[in-house]
């Protein structure tokens, strides 16, 4: 992998661990962050022996916190276009359909909901907190809440997106109301990201990953439109029936409660 300027990458046992390395400027994204994200997004789309990735931020106090402020980025004159860096910061928006958990470590606000909109699923450390700066700053709150529409229920995405810097959800309560999957300890959030990441790379890679294209599908498409659409990622991602029948013989049939 190329060396980073701005971020962390190593990979081990089909893990890539991606860690967003500005702990100075807690993890906020400039340009060259943007680049070199967008960069290994799509990079990992060819790697084989990666199967799952984990995305972090450096440090304890902070996963990211958005865009960051000292950054100028050059707009057009016209009121009918913008450069946004934050849209090429997600694993989705670089074509990249291998499943990504984001361990939240700290405060996650703003630009962050890019990253975690097109995440499969959120584990947080119990000091992690969420919240988005836009209206306290004068600044409409749009496409981020957009992110993060299918995530959490219209009443607590509007009093987020509404009350600012006022006020900061808990770890617990991002769990509560279904942002979060799983709230750890400080110490032990990469030990669980990396407990369920194993699990999910130990998996045929071809059912996980149409497995991942055709939630996300769902998730786009109206029910119907799912449907229509399934079967042949169906045909695509599954083992043949003789593969199927040797894992239902030699894959163990461990588990644990969450």
């Amino acid at each position: 992998m190329t060396d980073f300027r701005t971020l962390r990458y190593r990979a081990a046992d089909g893990v890539g661990w991606v860690t967003l390395d500005r702990p100075d400027r807690h993890n906020a994204f400039d340009r060259t962050l943007v680049d070199e994200l967008h960069g290994l997004w799509r990079s990992l789309r060819f790697d084989d022996a990666v199967r799952v990735i984990v995305l972090t931020g450096a440090g304890d106090r902070a996963f990211c916190t958005g865009i960051d402020r000292a950054e100028v980025i050059p707009q057009p004159s016209s009121p009918f276009m913008a450069d946004d860096p934050s849209e090429r910061l997600g694993p989705k928006s670089a074509g990249l359909w291998k499943p990504v958990i984001a361990a939240v470590n700290g405060m996650a606000c703003g630009g962050a909901f890019h990253l975690l909109g097109e995440s499969e699923f959120v584990i947080a450390a119990e000091h992690a907190t969420f919240f988005d700066p836009h209206v306290s700053y004068g600044m409409v709150a749009a496409v981020e809440p957009a992110q993060l529409s299918r995530r959490l229920p219209f009443g607590e995405l509007m009093r987020m997106s509404l009350t600012g810097t006022a006020e900061r959800i808990t770890a617990r309560r991002a769990y509560e109301i279904g942002l979060v999957s799983e709230v750890v300890p400080g110490a032990e959030l990469h030990a669980a990201a990396d407990r369920v990441a194993t699990v999910i790379a130990s998996h045929p890679p071809a059912a996980v990953q149409g497995t991942v294209r055709a939630v996300w599908a769902a998730r786009d498409m109206s029910r119907q439109q799912a449907l229509a659409v399934a079967p042949s990622l169906v045909n695509l991602g599954s083992l043949d029936k003789d593969g199927q029948e040797d894992l239902f013989r030699t894959r163990p049939g461990t588990w644990r409660p969450r």
